[in-house]
Order: structure tokens, then sequence, then C-alpha cells
């Protein structure tokens, strides 16, 4: 599996950012190979996203999706993401 992690600035208020994150979450849901994801905050306009993908593929087919390309404009993101990408090697938990 596949760890993704996308690190966001956006001058949108954290319930404003909830709101438009929820409206998007059954995109995600349907998004074949994502396992998981989690949201969460940094700091004062400072958020996350950690998704759990199947494979590389499917990470790879999510990067070139229209649904990762509406990321800066869904949380009017002024500058580009913090990407960083990671193998699981393996979980505690089933």
């Amino acid at each position: 599996m596949i760890l993704l992690i996308v690190k966001v600035k956006s001058p949108l208020s954290e319930e404003e950012l909830l709101r438009r994150a929820k409206e998007r979450e059954p995109q995600f849901k349907a998004f074949p190979g994502l396992v998981q994801k989690y949201y969460v905050k940094r700091g004062e306009g400072l958020y996350s996203g950690i998704y759990i993908w199947e494979s590389m593929g499917a990470l790879q087919a999510y990067k070139e999706s229209d649904l990762a390309k509406s990321i800066p404009k869904a949380y009017e993101m002024s500058e580009p993401p913090e990407i960083e990408v990671m193998d699981l090697l393996f979980q505690l938990r089933d």
C-alpha cells in the first residue's frame, strides 16, 4: 500500500473548508483504489489530506484525475501543496 500526504495552506475558515470537504466526500469514496483518507489540521490555515492507496497505480490514476487537479481551486490555495509519497511496510491493526 502507498501513503500520500498532501499539505495545503488555505485562507478559508475551518468551517468553510470542512463544508467543502464534506461536499467532495462522495467523489473520494467512489475513487478506485482509495482505501482511506484522513483530513487533519496542522495549525491555523494549515491542513493535510492523508491518503492510503491500494497501489502506486491507483495513486497515479488519482494524480492524473480531475478530482486531484481540483484541490487547489476547491480550497482557494494560493501556492502549490507539499506532497509526500511513502510505501507502507505494515500496519499495526487490521
